[in-house]
């Protein structure tokens, strides 16, 4: 790294703390229930229960080793714990030595690109060979100071604002939800029919998929759950398999046509879009139901009645959970309550009700937009903090190069030489195992 400032050096984090890993202890939710205190309980990402005694009780920065999102710029990967602790074995422990403050090491390690370093297929994973490479950049002890002391204030008055938005998006998002709820009102409406879905059309579950279909002559696009989003449908990642003619023609979608995703978790079960011809000659597989309307439904009212259950919670009162995610039958589908009315309500309903949508949408947009806006404003004040652009370099301060050189040459002064096992003497081999601790080397007394 030849852009270092003045002053600064880089070295790799293994040398930089002690990490104390072999430490840890994983306890399942089931022990932990039975072991009820007010420890508080870490994982990978943060707390995650109480557990009644501590393994840890002093000031430490954890970071993920799997479980967090280590290529998201925006989502923190380290975070700080201090006093009474139980650590799991999803976050390495790290004591930061003297010539690194611990402030200064939880920023750099949520602001450090971890591609090269974090790797895996279906779950990324930080190993503790690969945490201790990672090169930390690292100013005189003073400029961490000053560093750590401005983004923190520059950072409360982000968290203010970010947490502002936050609550906002949450009330709009909750407004959405109400609306929705309210649009398709149950009880005795005057000229209304109240019918089950059964009645109202026709329900279908989609083909299976089969290793055996994944090549031939006839391939075809199809719809997943992956495409299937509440009013909206991906094509982004629009998959293909074999379907002889006869087949795709029972499965294939007509514009008009809704479909829900049969398996979910269960706040989005049933969550349902409309198919409006776009991709064009596209099927549809096991993990999601086909809903088409009979005589006198309209698929735009079928839409919002599908869109008022799944908020209100109805589709999550048919659930059955298999492998850990909710299913919604076609046959428990079929039994759900559907109101109809004239023709000419539903269409005015379907018109208020998405005007309304549309002013809320615009507004969560926005909001949205603010919140990624402060997402990138946090990772450019980090980034200008390890540039070193963020405070004014001091000549006076000593440079980080020389204080981690006078502790190396401490450590190698301080560091008994081992001797082989023949030469100890009795009283030796019978002595306490001891450890090396901190950056000053003290042994310590361990228990046999």
């Amino acid at each position: 790294m030849t852009d270092l400032p003045p002053g600064w050096t880089v070295a790799p984090l293994g040398e930089l703390v002690d990490v104390l890993d072999s430490q840890r202890v994983p306890v399942s939710a089931k022990e932990r229930a039975e072991r009820s205190g007010s420890v508080p309980y870490y994982g990978a990402a943060g707390q995650v229960g109480f557990i009644d005694s501590a393994i840890f009780d002093e000031e430490l920065v954890l970071l993920g080793e799997d479980g967090v999102q280590f290529f998201d710029l925006y989502r923190g990967k380290a975070y700080r714990i201090s006093g009474p602790a139980w650590v799991n074995n999803h976050a390495h422990v790290l004591r930061p030595r003297r010539m690194l403050e611990i402030g200064y090491l939880h920023h750099y390690l949520n602001s450090f690109d971890y591609r090269g370093y974090a790797n895996g297929t279906t779950r990324l994973k930080l190993t503790q060979a690969a945490m201790s490479r990672i090169p930390v950049r690292m100013p005189p002890i003073q400029e961490q100071r000053r560093i750590v002391d401005d983004l923190g204030a520059h950072l409360s008055r982000l968290d203010k604002a970010a947490d502002l938005l936050v609550k906002q998006l949450l009330r709009l998002r909750a407004l959405k939800k109400r609306v929705l709820v309210d649009s398709v009102p149950f009880g005795d409406q005057t000229g209304w029919r109240s019918v089950t879905v059964a009645e109202a059309g026709r329900v279908d579950l989609g083909r299976q998929r089969h290793p055996d279909w994944h090549t031939g002559e006839h391939m075809r696009p199809y719809l997943r759950v992956a495409n299937v989003f509440e009013d909206r449908i991906d094509t982004a990642d629009v998959m293909e398999m074999d379907f002889p003619p006869a087949v795709f023609e029972k499965f294939k979608l007509a514009p008009g046509d809704i479909l829900l995703n049969e398996g979910q978790s269960p706040e989005l079960l049933g969550r349902p879009a409309l198919y409006r011809g776009v991709p064009e000659d596209v099927a549809f597989t096991n993990s999601l139901l086909r809903f088409r309307v009979g005589p006198g439904i309209d698929p735009e009212w079928a839409l919002l009645v599908f869109r008022r259950h799944m908020h209100a919670g109805r589709f999550s009162r048919e659930v059955r959970i298999t492998t850990n995610i909710a299913h919604l039958s076609a046959s428990r589908f079929k039994a759900v309550e559907f109101p109809i009315p004239p023709l000419d309500e539903q269409r005015e309903i379907v018109a208020r009700t998405a005007e309304r949508l549309s002013g809320l949408e615009r507004l969560i947009a926005e909001v949205e937009r603010a919140i990624r806006q402060a997402d990138a404003l946090r990772a450019s004040l980090l980034a200008e903090a390890f540039a070193g652009r963020l405070v004014p370099q001091d000549p006076n301060d000593e440079p980080a190069a020389e204080l981690l050189a006078r502790i190396r040459a401490e450590r190698s002064a301080t560091i008994p030489k081992q001797r082989t096992r023949s030469r100890r003497t009795p009283k030796e081999l019978a002595a306490p195992p001891t450890r090396v601790t901190g950056d000053d080397y003290q042994q310590e007394t361990l228990p046999l």
